[in-house]
């Protein structure tokens, strides 16, 4: 019997509808199925549950608990062990977002927030509150990404239930003096909360990394709608690697909170604690502007002294870290002239980095 000879091309498109076949059923079953969710809440803790006990929690048979644990598998790659006798169990525990512990732990007064079970971009959810006048600030938080984003368009792998997915939307009312250093601040703020969780040796790289060691543990990501010189709104974008321990698909050095402290972390308390920072240097950025921030920002960064190379659409710069200016510029020996260099574009790279 002859096999099809697929081309190229159509194996491209195959790989592609299956792939969009798989996110549709996916948010249909996180949207619309009623035992899904539930069920994973059930057997968040990681420890054994019975089949018969889940399904009279749930009020479907063994059988059916079964076909739904198979369909969490599948579709939201999450591995479930199952022992006879046992029952069934997470092969890690997770830590799910939750409204009411939001609401507890004390999000700052005023913020609206949205947590959703998966989403293409918090960051596009965030554009799509503004456009609708939404309140502000507006707080998206999401168990999932489908099409994470980074700098430069990069993706952001976004694991379900594993990570931080974070996006506040702001309305700036007064200009350009908001805006400056904005990303560094937003970044200081990140490290200074992970280092309050035990993250000991977490670290900047400028502009808007944060490090342990050369691993990366969490990025920011800025948007700006409308006109900065008159209204606008700023959506501030963090992924932090929270829980995360194994992911074959992101391409560089990284590392999680967990791998960090050994610890399960609870995301809603980690939430709440950078939004608190980032609300609290907001106000103070808002008073002071970022020169209030910027020896405390040099203190922090990982690469203050060394020799690195910045990569931009031009020529690469070779020089050697001086810190930044008041703005939040880099500032470089380049041949022993001190320069300034700024633009979300520039990446930075130690120079002894094979």
């Amino acid at each position: 019997m002859r096999g099809f000879v697929f081309s190229a091309f159509q194996k491209s498109s195959v790989r592609f509808y299956a792939s969009c076949f798989r996110v549709a059923i996916m948010r249909a079953l996180l949207q619309g199925d009623p035992y899904m969710l539930t069920l994973l809440k059930l057997i968040a803790d990681g420890a054994f549950h019975s089949g018969q006990v889940l399904g009279d929690a749930l009020g479907i048979s063994r059988s059916a608990v079964w076909k739904q644990l198979q369909l969490l598998e599948m579709d939201l790659g999450i591995e479930i062990h199952k022992v006879r006798g046992r029952g069934y169990k997470l092969s890690t525990p997770v830590s799910l977002l939750d409204g009411d512990a939001l609401s507890r732990l004390g999000l700052p007064d005023g913020w609206s927030f949205h947590t959703l079970d998966s989403v293409d971009s918090t960051n596009a959810e965030a554009a799509r509150l503004i456009s609708r006048d939404c309140s502000m600030p507006a707080l998206v938080l999401a168990e999932r990404q489908t099409s994470g984003r980074g700098r430069r368009g990069r993706k952001w792998v976004s694991p379900f239930a594993a990570n931080m997915y974070y996006s506040l939307a702001l309305r700036i009312d007064g200009g350009m003096r908001q805006l400056e250093g904005l990303s560094l601040l937003i970044g200081l703020a990140v490290m200074t909360v992970l280092r309050d969780m035990g993250v000991e040796r977490a670290g900047l790289k400028w502009p808007n990394d944060v490090l342990v060691g050369r691993k990366k543990i969490a990025g920011i990501l800025l948007e700006l709608i409308g006109d900065p010189a008159d209204v606008c709104h700023v959506i501030i974008g963090v992924g932090g690697n929270v829980n995360m321990q194994l992911c074959a698909e992101v391409d560089q050095s990284w590392t999680s909170i967990r791998l960090e402290t050994g610890a399960l972390v609870d995301r809603n308390e980690l939430a709440v604690r950078m939004s608190q920072k980032i609300e609290s240097y907001l106000v103070e950025h808002r008073q002071k502007g970022f020169e209030a921030f910027r020896d405390e920002w040099e203190r922090g960064h990982l690469w203050q002294g060394s020799a690195v190379t910045l990569l931009s659409g031009v020529e690469p710069v070779n020089g050697i870290v001086l810190g930044i200016d008041a703005l939040g510029a880099l500032r470089l020996e380049v041949d022993g002239v001190e320069k300034s260099f700024s633009g979300g574009e520039l990446s930075l790279r130690l120079r002894d980095d094979s």
